[in-house]
């Protein structure tokens, strides 16, 4: 798209996305980077990544046992 437009429909496009990201509402880093900190506290106890699969809901658990060798 961007190889139909003029330089200057490319600036103006540029422009208008400024314009809406300036009256974009911003919250300072030190509050949502706790507030972030708060939710992944508070959803650790659910987070499989943390807490893993268990063993009998696992489809990718291996087969027990040895190699086989011939």
């Amino acid at each position: 798209m961007a190889r139909d437009m003029s330089d200057i429909d490319i600036l103006k496009m540029e422009l208008e996305q400024l314009k809406k990201e300036v009256s974009t509402p911003r919250e300072p880093v030190s509050k949502t980077s706790k507030d972030i900190m708060e939710w992944c506290e508070a959803a650790s106890a659910t987070d499989l990544l943390i807490t893993g699969v268990p063993d009998d809901k696992n489809p990718y658990k291996p087969e027990k046992g040895g190699c086989i060798i011939t």
